[in-house]
């Protein structure tokens, strides 16, 4: 069962305390949850400094032991806690089903029947992090109104004391471990609460599974003394009780909030039923002989043995990080995995990635070490005895669990050198290849079990394949962002009386380049001609006519067409190409003596004009249809004034085209900005023009820009 908490709240062992004068406070309002809203476990992440993941600084009741793989959450992890944040919203998960059906990684690692909140945490529209909670599940499916209230109060409470600490210039941190508060001081009277349960051989294990209370009869019954059980957890201390099987009952029963029951044989001969209750402070068991009384069991039946499982820790671990592999697409997604998911499930403080390229490991990428100390790492010879290069030449994993130990065997070498008191060496084996080696390092020795060995094996198979997948990803979308640039022009022409700048962006999502491009040519001594234009789809065949496309309309204009002449030509080009790829362009041929240009559009966004007064305007050319449709097509002509001072804005639709976003919105706000800075110069006004799409992390198209403006001839 579980104890009472003390006058002040009750944190984790020494340095698990979150930095931060606003550490007292925050657990204060956390410790009346129970209380409050009747969950039974819960805890708080506050934002990392870059805002890019979620770190886990406290725990409510049991929480802590089952929150490992989640105490750094990248804010794109598909989970509650990151959806809270990022949606700014209350994420309510109603039971098992829905979570499986909504956020399957949690399931996998949880597989336990319970209900989950989590909410933001916002203070004068300053997002500190975000707080979670969990109900039996036996709550309802919806929260009542009643609960959503209480709980929207409880997250602007917890927020109003990080923004108060923070403001103090003492914002809460996490420790080095997420610290841990019990219920609020009387909630939960060990005595009272042992009466009120069930009275026969009695255990009580605390919030961290540990024996805390063992009754004589629970003594008799276990057949040890209670002085060698307090304090251990009963799968530990009694060897009959290491099936896994049990543990994951004990699980069951502290996630779910749910009794639940099983039968144990005790040696030689001696079954005994094991009843768990659970509550926000523990949890009650209730041993007494089998008797051939257990659920389902028919009179006189003998009990049976239970089935044997792998232990679900583990396999919670393996389970986790797997999934997320399975969303890391290039190196550094894989090593962020590692760093976020395998590190804290450990309990480690750094990881590293070694990988053999020309004769020597190369560090491709490493979290947690102090900056500098790995670059000592880079570039050592497979012929050095260093236990790197032996995990990297040696497909058999190496454990230090202390300073003295790789001392002994590496006396002088430099890993000696850093912070770190043990380390874990794994080779990185993928298709029979041996890739390199991952370096797990703990910041104090670390006994390393059988168990722990094996699951940390395991996951270097699957980090391998990851990487191996990983490295050729990198490779071919080098290949392919290579193949990009060199089909777009490395430096636009100078032409006296026409500024211009450029900007491409690639698109963040898959590996397939795009279609997009954009030129300035010089046709004669007073005009040029200025195309942008988007090839359908993203792959090497709309590269391939991209760069078509290109010469077609550099040869095109080199030959004094028109605008019109350029797209009509380059439209039967493409048919007679007999590709079934469509495009957008637009073509502009500038007169610079007369100030004034002539645009021919073949479906493609419209341009946005700034005139020298610094008014924005869209221009409304007579559109044609995209290329490559009719053969016939036509494309008028429109006649554009281009006074010194004027600036053309010509762009693909990435630039305005984003999911859930209203594409007149977009392009309202684009002009918004060309007006607020086109009148600077024209690299400053393109950044300007990118900033907000460079900001956005998943990027599903390319996009081109293209600036013009009218200056005077002798500029």
């Amino acid at each position: 069962m579980g104890t009472s908490g003390p006058a002040t709240p009750t944190l984790g062992p020494a340095g698990a305390e979150p930095e931060g004068a606003g550490g007292a406070d925050v657990a204060a309002i956390l410790r009346t949850v129970p209380n409050r809203l009747d969950a039974h476990m819960g805890g708080f992440y506050v934002l990392s400094e870059d805002q890019q993941s979620l770190d886990l600084v406290m725990t409510l009741g049991a929480a802590r032991q089952f929150t490992s793989p989640w105490r750094r959450v990248g804010m794109a992890a598909p989970i509650p806690v990151a959806e809270a944040v990022r949606d700014g919203r209350l994420v309510w998960v109603g039971g098992a089903d829905e979570m499986m059906r909504t956020h399957p990684r949690v399931a996998v690692t949880m597989p336990h029947a319970f209900c989950l909140a989590a909410a933001p945490l916002v203070a004068r529209e300053i997002t500190y992090g975000a707080v979670f909670l969990l109900w039996p599940a036996s709550h309802p499916t919806e929260l009542s109104p009643d609960e959503r209230h209480e709980l929207t109060a409880l997250a602007k409470e917890l927020a109003r004391a990080l923004d108060r600490a923070a403001a103090a210039g003492h914002p809460v941190r996490p420790g080095r471990r997420p610290a841990s508060v019990t219920a609020a001081e009387g909630a939960v009277d060990p005595l009272a609460a042992l009466v009120t349960r069930l009275p026969e051989g009695i255990c009580g294990i605390d919030l961290n599974g540990r024996l805390a209370v063992v009754t004589p009869g629970a003594s008799a019954l276990l057949g040890e003394p209670a002085e060698r059980l307090l304090g251990q957890k009963p799968w530990a201390v009694l060897p009959w009780l290491r099936d896994p099987v049990y543990e994951y009952h004990y699980r069951t029963a502290v996630i779910s909030g749910q009794p639940t029951s099983f039968v144990a044989l005790r040696p030689p001969d001696r079954w005994l039923f094991f009843q768990l209750y659970p509550d926000a402070s523990g949890l009650t068991v209730r041993v007494t002989p089998a008797e051939g009384a257990r659920p389902g069991q028919s009179a006189g039946e003998p009990p049976s043995a239970p089935e044997v499982h792998t232990r679900p820790g583990a396999l919670y671990h393996i389970l986790h990080l797997a999934s997320a592999l399975t969303e890391a697409v290039g190196v550094q997604d894989v090593v962020s995995m590692l760093a976020d998911q395998m590190v804290p499930a450990f309990g480690g403080q750094a990881v590293a990635v070694l990988m053999r390229e020309g004769g020597r490991l190369r560090t491709v990428g490493h979290r947690g070490y102090p900056p500098g100390l790995i670059d000592r790492f880079d570039r050592t010879p497979l012929t050095e005895p260093t236990p790197g290069v032996q995990a990297s030449t040696n497909p058999v994993p190496t454990f230090f669990e202390s300073r003295a130990e790789l001392e002994r065997l590496y006396p002088e070498r430099h890993e000696t050198q850093d912070s770190m008191a043990a380390w874990a060496y794994l080779p990185l084996v993928a298709s029979g290849k041996l890739l390199g080696t991952c370096v797990l390092a703990f910041a104090e020795p670390h006994h390393f079990s059988v168990e722990e060995r094996a699951v940390l094996t395991s996951l270097s198979g699957l980090v391998a394949q990851a990487l191996d997948r990983a490295r050729l990803y990198d490779a071919k979308l080098g290949l392919a962002r290579g193949l990009q640039e060199s089909l777009l022009p490395h430096a636009l022409p100078v032409i006296p009386g026409l500024e211009t700048a450029a900007r491409y962006l690639p698109a963040t999502e898959g590996m397939d380049i795009g279609g997009d491009f954009y030129d300035v040519i010089r046709v004669d001594a007073d005009g040029a001609q200025v195309v942008i234009g988007d090839v359908q789809g993203h792959s090497v065949a709309a590269a391939a006519l991209m760069g078509q496309i290109r010469t077609a309309i550099r040869a095109f204009a080199a030959a004094d067409a028109d605008p019109s002449t350029v797209l009509a030509r380059t439209n039967r080009l493409l048919a007679d190409l007999d590709t079934t790829l469509l495009a957008s362009c637009a073509c502009l041929r500038v007169d610079l003596p007369r100030r004034e240009a002539w645009l021919a559009d073949a479906g493609h966004p419209v341009p946005l004009l700034r005139g020298p007064d610094g008014a924005v305007r869209r221009l409304e050319p007579r559109a044609g249809m995209v290329l490559n449709v009719d053969p016939a097509a036509e494309y008028p002509l429109t006649h554009v004034a281009l006074p010194v001072g004027t600036t053309l804005a010509l762009y693909t639709d990435g630039l305005i085209e984003t999911p859930g976003v209203d594409i007149d919105h977009a392009l309202s706000a684009l002009a918004a900005t060309f007006a607020r800075h086109g009148g600077g110069p024209l690299d400053r006004v393109a950044d300007a023009l990118m900033g907000p799409v460079e900001q956005v992390e998943h990027r599903t198209d390319d996009i081109a820009l293209l600036l013009v403006r009218s200056v005077p001839l002798d500029t």
